[in-house]
């Protein structure tokens, strides 16, 4: 029986010994690998999984002057989960600072060993190129401005690294950047005037960072190109010259053209060449805003053109001579006649403004011939008729001739 017992216990334990093995084979501890770039930095590693179990990683960092505390030390877990890299970037360590990182594979109920790594920032993290080159023609040289490189939050690296210089690689792109055409120039500052360089030659230009006390370089920045400047000679001073009269003649030509071409349509769209028939003119003429001679009915000529005229002309003297005086032999005129005369000559003297000396028809008879005035107004000449008339009869009725008095009026 104690043989048997012991027997039984033995295989027992060799059995769960093997099974251990086994398990701890299957979940082997990740192979780490820090990638780093000024401040940014990120651990992968790689890990071979035994079977089909899901398998977590579990990543940590710890400050490494912790450690000299005896008292327990608390690691900050950054990363759980499947993937096998870890971005430490936004932990934010200090630059010049020292850590342990440390990682570790799960899957239920297993667990495996902790990858460690150290890591310190100044020492172990590569240094980028600079993040903006810029170049500018100075006469003959070349001037070039450098931007040196950014942390993860858009900082200068220089902060980090003082000591951090640049080393210019410039060349002649005709001839290349092998050879003597290559030139270096070192320099800590970020305004560089690169010397040598020869009148309108193309040349061109990267930059490298570079930290000599942990040997730290950074890659190239992009190649950049461009040519010199310096004295313009006087034949391209002429071509340019000539360059522009032809370009100001052309513009001159063309400007022309346009306006002619553009005036043609115009006079051909706004005044055509082919008029409209004549009956067609005529009934356009009837419209009251044509400036065409047009006939107008009488009503609307009488309407249109004529207006009605107030004519007040100036008030003149009349002057009336008596007829010479009567042969004693003839025979008098009528009474009844010459008192009508005298009478009417009163009448009208008082009514219609005719004036005549006292006694006129007494002086007529005594032989006297004196001139009658008198005032004509525009509206007197019936008047005036009606006397010559009453004169005339008064001598044909006497049965005189009118001698060679005459009857004057003068208006």
């Amino acid at each position: 029986m104690n043989i048997g017992l012991a027997l039984f216990l033995l295989g027992f334990l060799q059995t769960s010994c093997f099974n251990a093995d086994v398990q701890v084979a299957e979940l082997k501890k990740p192979k780490l690998t820090l990638h780093t770039l000024n401040t940014q930095y990120i651990l992968s590693w790689e890990h071979e999984t035994a079977g089909q179990h899901a398998v977590n990683f579990t990543t940590q960092y710890l400050s490494k002057y912790k450690l000299r505390f005896k008292r327990k030390v608390v690691w900050q877990t950054v990363c759980v989960g499947p993937e096998h890299s870890c971005d430490l970037t936004s932990v934010k360590l200090h630059y010049h600072a020292m850590y342990l990182l440390r990682v570790q594979a799960s899957a239920d109920p297993l667990h495996s060993d902790w990858a460690q790594k150290d890591f310190c920032p100044d020492i172990d993290a590569d240094l980028g190129p600079p993040s903006k080159v810029e170049l500018s023609p100075v006469s003959n040289l070349l001037g070039v401005a450098i931007s040196p490189p950014l942390t993860s939050e858009g900082e200068s690296m220089k902060r980090n690294v003082p000591q951090m210089y640049y080393r210019i690689h410039y060349w002649s792109r005709l001839a290349g950047p092998q050879g003597e055409s290559l030139a270096v120039v070192n320099s800590g500052a970020e305004h560089v005037t690169l010397p040598g360089l020869q009148s309108w030659t193309w040349y061109c230009v990267k930059v490298q960072s570079r930290f000599d006390y942990y040997n730290k370089t950074s890659s190239f920045s992009s190649t950049q190109c461009m040519q010199t400047e310096g004295e313009i000679p006087y034949w391209h001073i002429f071509l340019y010259f000539l360059a522009s009269l032809v370009a100001a003649f052309l513009f001159v030509l063309g400007s022309s053209y346009v306006t002619y071409k553009g005036y043609r349509v115009l006079k051909t769209t706004l005044f055509p060449s082919i008029q409209l028939p004549h009956h067609i003119q005529e009934y356009l003429s009837d419209s009251p805003y044509s400036d065409l001679p047009r006939l107008l009915s009488l009503e609307a000529e009488v309407e249109l053109i004529c207006d009605k005229i107030s004519v007040c002309p100036e008030k003149d003297l009349l002057e009336v001579h008596s007829p010479p005086p009567l042969d004693p032999g003839l025979a008098a005129p009528p009474l009844g006649l010459e008192d009508d005369c005298g009478r009417h000559s009163r009448q009208d003297s008082g009514d219609s403004g005719v004036y005549s000396t006292e006694g006129g028809s007494a002086q007529k008879r005594g032989g006297h011939s004196q001139p009658i005035v008198a005032r004509l107004d525009s509206w007197d000449v019936p008047l005036l008729e009606h006397v010559k008339m009453e004169e005339m009869g008064g001598e044909l009725l006497n049965g005189g001739v009118a001698d060679e008095g005459v009857l004057d009026m003068g208006v």
